[in-house]
């Protein structure tokens, strides 16, 4: 992913977010909060015809030390490209950049009703370690996060 890309992956983002099922913002970030909130590690998108498609990316949960190699996934895909694989490349190359940059532990909150994503963090190794009951609330509603984590075998 490049600074050029972020138009393309703030509008996909937008996308996930208009869909109530992707996370609890309610509006993409600019460029530069988004850029200090991720790792530069894991930082992928996925083109057609020079088109971004799909990206992801890795956020750390906390700045103490003895979680410097736990990251939290994102994975968006646009609406069209869905369920073509796109998703899935994505996050089996996150996992091994992941790993290339020392991460042990990739984990994800995805809401129950996000089947898609549920089903795609499944494919590429990540298991259910849990799940957070209301535990925020989205347009005036509290909502349920389902924990994926996956461990890597390096470590």
């Amino acid at each position: 992913m490049k600074s050029e890309d972020w138009p393309a992956v703030r509008s996909i983002y937008q996308a996930g977010i208009e869909t109530g099922h992707a996370t609890f913002e309610t509006e993409a970030p600019d460029w530069i909060a988004w850029n200090d909130a991720h790792l530069e590690a894991g930082r992928i998108v996925a083109r057609q015809a020079e088109q971004v498609v799909g990206w992801e990316t890795i956020t750390p949960i906390s700045s103490r030390c003895v979680y410097a190699g736990v990251a939290e996934v994102s994975v968006y895909v646009a609406a069209n490209s869905r369920l073509k694989g796109v998703g899935r490349q994505l996050l089996m190359a996150l996992v091994a950049q992941s790993e290339e940059a020392g991460l042990w532990t990739l984990q994800a909150g995805i809401f129950p009703e996000n089947e898609a994503s549920l089903a795609l963090h499944r494919v590429c190794g990540f298991r259910q370690v849990g799940r957070r009951e209301k535990i925020s609330q989205l347009a005036g509603r509290w909502r349920d996060v389902i924990i994926m984590e996956r461990r890597s075998q390096n470590f």
